[in-house]
């Protein structure tokens, strides 16, 4: 138990706020829903929850995937945190279904709720909470990928910088992003059938935000299933090669792989020395090369071989690009 407790301490953080915030945000929209019978409000407490819950096993999994190596496991639990995704974006697909059936209900038959003031405002405070978490998610993906921006610059460099962030912080953006657009456009849907003819703007809107849910399901799906299977980071592999060839007594390299295991890269790596060389300045090249990789931004675990040079150019830049 207090392994577990110490692994709980390394979770990712946004995911852990995102959860609680979530939990909060649907509680409140679930009892606007119940008084008020307002189906866009129904189709954003159902988003709350699936977020809530999903950015709950993203927390969990993302601090079991920090477990060390056991004779079992020799490589780790880096992959953990995908499969748990994996897992987790099938509540977000079953809720987005829902929310899509409802909202089509709804379009054909039209039902006018009560309560506008109640659901103005729980989804008032609703967006400004989700609008918070997001610029949480927006400073960590930032910190995640050593990018430095200060005011306006955040937002927008933020989403250059996503596709390198980690796969909870990631998927917390994401989920963020679509529950603030969905809370802005279910307030629009709910003055549109207060205040014009058009009576069915909240079952479009449900159907909407529905949509935007399975879009997360998809790109969540698709990240996570490349990190289970172990993906390749071509810009980190790149990052390094070209360091280690800038070692001086490094000839060439036969061979240079980075995989992402979860959160982390795991480096194996296969240089050409001079054969002339001593085992101690080979191991003293060791030393250096390991030290330089694992000073990379989430490097843990790295693996140098050495073999003779045997002239002949293999390691191509180009190939990577």
């Amino acid at each position: 138990m207090r392994e577990l407790f110490q692994l709980l301490k390394k979770g990712n953080k946004s995911a852990f706020i995102a959860a609680c915030v979530n939990t909060i945000i649907a509680i409140l929209k679930g009892v606007a829903y119940f008084i008020t019978g307002n189906v866009a409000m129904f189709a954003e407490t159902l988003h709350s929850l699936g977020d809530a819950a999903n950015q709950l096993f993203v927390f969990i999994g993302s601090a079991l995937s920090k477990k060390s190596p056991t004779d079992r496991f020799p490589n780790g639990f880096g992959r953990l945190v995908n499969l748990v995704l994996l897992g987790a974006v099938l509540i977000v697909g079953i809720m987005s279904y829902e929310t899509v059936k409802e909202g089509i209900h709804h379009i054909l038959h039209p039902v006018e709720s009560e309560g506008i003031l109640i659901n103005l405002s729980v989804l008032s405070i609703a967006v400004l909470l989700e609008m918070y978490v997001l610029f949480k998610a927006m400073k960590e993906v930032l910190h995640e990928t050593g990018i430095e921006a200060k005011g306006l610059a955040i937002f927008y460099k933020s989403f250059g910088a996503l596709k390198r962030a980690k796969p909870a912080t990631k998927l917390v953006f994401m989920e963020d992003m679509v529950a603030t657009s969905g809370g802005l456009l279910a307030i629009i849907a709910i003055l549109l059938a207060r205040f014009t003819p058009f009576d069915t703007a909240e079952g479009f809107a449900s159907a909407i935000i529905g949509l935007m849910m399975f879009f997360v399901v998809g790109r969540v799906f698709l990240d996570n299933a490349a990190g289970a299977l172990g993906e390749a980071d071509h810009d980190m592999q790149l990052k390094i090669g070209q360091m280690v060839m800038n070692d001086p007594d490094v000839r060439d390299i036969q061979e240079l792989m980075v995989i992402k295991e979860g959160e982390d890269f795991h480096v194996e790596l296969e240089v050409e020395l001079d054969p002339s060389i001593t085992l101690a300045q080979a191991d003293d090249i060791k030393d250096r090369l390991r030290t330089a990789i694992l000073n990379e931004r989430g490097v843990t675990n790295v693996t140098i071989e050495f073999d003779e040079d045997d002239k002949v150019p293999q390691w191509q830049t180009a190939d990577l690009e």
